[in-house]
């Protein structure tokens, strides 16, 4: 079974200990779990950046594994923006840092 056309995206801040503790491929990981497209990037030095699309239960989902973090991570700070799915996305990658 295909999965629904993704109809909102939401983009992430988070902030705090989230640099070389494997952040990255945790939200990746995360993402591909709940079949969620986007992606996730470092952004200057305690800051990490991501743009998933989906169902908003998954999104929901989502934003609260990205709060939680990987055991060596703490996330200090944390911001959502809620927009329309863009639908250009077919999977979810990591990107390089900005």
């Amino acid at each position: 079974m295909e999965n629904p056309i993704p109809n909102e995206r939401l983009h992430l801040w988070a902030a705090g200990r989230v640099q070389a503790v494997g952040f990255r491929a945790f939200v990746a990981q995360a993402a591909n779990n709940l079949g969620l497209t986007g992606w996730v990037r470092n952004v200057g030095y305690d800051q990490v950046e991501a743009i998933a699309e989906g169902q908003r239960a998954d999104l929901d989902e989502f934003a609260a594994i990205v709060r939680a973090g990987p055991r060596a991570s703490r996330v200090e700070e944390s911001r959502i923006e809620w927009l329309p799915a863009g639908n250009e996305f077919i999977d979810f990658t990591v990107r390089s840092s900005r």
